[in-house]
């Protein structure tokens, strides 16, 4: 789902709740510049209206590829997220047991890794555009199951 620029930041078809993929947090905040001019105004749109999520399981799965040693922060972890999810706009979105539950039961074949289900399960939940630059995930949303943007974009 990509779309043009927009012009009204008040009208919700336009600029929908977003959830952000790990990885985007991730990338927002090294400032590394990997996410795309259309994503990057769209989810800057989205802080300025309280419309930004991360899910519960993101501060896990971060945490998960520092001890692996697939991510390194510039802080410890625990005070890396906080930092984040102390940024104005960004909100977390929990983990409830619909959301859980959901996850196990999507509508269509998924891959097992349990992040993405949860992650897909909350955007489905919410109403939320999800900000992905997964290539399956965007070719699964392509096919209408969920909606989602392109952070490459």
């Amino acid at each position: 789902m990509g779309g043009g620029a927009v012009t009204d930041d008040s009208d919700p078809e336009r600029h929908p709740q977003l959830l952000l993929d790990t990885h985007v947090l991730v990338r927002l905040t090294d400032g590394s510049g990997k996410l795309g001019a259309q994503a990057r105004e769209a989810i800057r749109g989205a802080y300025r209206e309280d419309r930004a999520f991360i899910s519960a399981i993101t501060p896990w799965e971060i945490a998960l590829l520092v001890s692996k040693g697939r991510l390194t922060l510039d802080k410890d972890v625990l005070v890396w997220v906080r930092s984040a999810l102390g940024v104005p706009g960004l909100q977390l979105a929990q983990l409830s047991p619909e959301i859980a539950v959901a996850s196990t039961r999507l509508p269509w074949e998924m891959h097992a890794d349990p992040a993405d289900r949860i992650l897909v399960a909350t955007a489905r939940h919410l109403g939320a555009t999800f900000v992905t630059a997964d290539r399956a995930l965007l070719e699964m949303a392509g096919k209408g199951h969920f909606a989602a943007m392109d952070a490459t974009a």
